[in-house]
C-alpha cells in the first residue's frame, strides 16, 4: 500500500514544488512507482513536468469536484514510474465549489484511497495557503513533507502552520505525521544562513534531513524546461543534493 505525503508550506516561494518534483523523479528513478498529485492552483508541478495547464481537459478538478476517478485523469511524465494528477485552469475556483461538496475536507482521501496500492509513493503538491485543498491534502496524506527557506522569516508562521496541523490530527487525521523537514536555497556564503539553519534544527530536531538544497541556477531553471533536473541536468549541484536528499527520504522509509 502506497505511502501518502503532502508538501506544504503556507509561505511561497520555499521550494516547496521544486522539492516535491524532483523528490518524485528520484524515487521513479530509484525504481518506485510514484503519483505526484497537484492540487495548488498555480499548476507548477504540472507545467515543471512539461504539460500546459491551459490545454488539459484533465485535472484534479474533475476528481474533487465532478467526482471523477483518479485513474481517469492521471498522466503518465517523461520520467518512467512517474506518473501526474495534474493541475488545470479549472483549479482556480475548487476552493469555493469545495465548499457545498458533502463530505468536503475528505474528497480527496476518498479518491486516492482507490489507487493507493497503484504506487509506493504519491506525492501531494500542496498551494501555499491552509485552506481547503491544503486540508483536503492533509486529510488523505500519512504525513507532511516542509520545505523551509534558510532566510530570517523561515519560521514566521511555522508556528500557524504546526497549530492547523495539531487542529486536522485532532478533527480530521489522528494519524497524520511530520515525515520532515527540508532546508531549500540554501546560501553558504551568507552567516544568516547559517544561524537560521541552526534555529530551525533547534525548532524541528531529528525531523530536520541532513541533506541540506543549494541555490542553483540549472535548478531554479529547469521547470521553464518542463523538466525534473535529473534529466535537465543530471550533474549539477541542485541535482546531486536532491538525488541524496531522496536517498536519505527512502533511508527512513519501513
Amino acid at each position: 500500500m502506497g505511502k501518502i505525503i503532502s508538501f506544504t508550506n503556507k509561505k511561497g516561494g520555499v521550494g516547496k514544488t521544486t522539492t516535491a518534483i524532483n523528490m518524485a523523479a528520484y524515487c521513479a528513478e530509484f525504481g518506485k512507482r510514484v503519483l505526484l498529485v497537484d492540487i495548488d492552483s498555480q499548476g507548477n508541478a504540472t507545467t515543471g513536468l512539461g504539460f500546459s495547464k491551459s490545454a488539459l481537459k484533465k485535472s484534479v478538478y474533475n476528481v474533487l469536484i465532478e467526482d471523477d476517478s483518479v485513474v481517469n485523469n492521471v498522466l503518465p511524465t517523461q520520467v518512467k514510474l512517474l506518473d501526474i494528477l495534474p493541475a488545470n485552469v479549472d483549479l482556480t475556483g475548487a476552493e469555493v465549489d469545495l465548499v457545498y461538496k458533502r463530505g468536503r475536507e475528505r474528497i480527496l482521501k476518498e479518491a486516492l484511497e482507490k489507487v493507493r496500492d497503484n504506487y509506493d509513493y504519491i506525492f501531494i503538491d500542496c498551494p501555499p495557503s491552509l485552506g481547503l485543498l491544503t486540508i483536503n491534502a492533509w486529510v488523505a496524506s500519512d504525513s507532511i513533507i516542509i520545505p523551509l527557506q534558510s532566510e530570517y522569516y523561515a519560521l514566521e508562521g511555522v508556528s500557524q502552520l504546526m497549530n492547523t496541523i495539531a487542529m486536522v490530527r485532532q478533527h480530521l487525521n489522528p494519524n497524520l505525521q511530520i515525515e520532515g523537514v527540508v532546508i531549500t536555497m540554501y546560501d553558504g556564503r551568507a552567516l544568516i544562513a547559517k544561524q537560521i539553519t541552526a534555529e530551525i534544527k533547534k525548532f524541528f530536531k531529528n525531523k530536520l534531513y541532513e541533506i541540506i538544497i543549494p541555490r542553483n541556477v540549472r535548478l531554479a531553471e529547469a521547470p521553464s524546461h518542463g523538466l525534473p533536473v535529473m534529466l535537465h541536468d543530471p550533474k549539477c549541484v541542485g541535482a546531486r543534493a536532491y538525488r541524496a536528499l531522496t536517498e536519505e527520504f527512502l533511508s527512513h522509509q519501513n
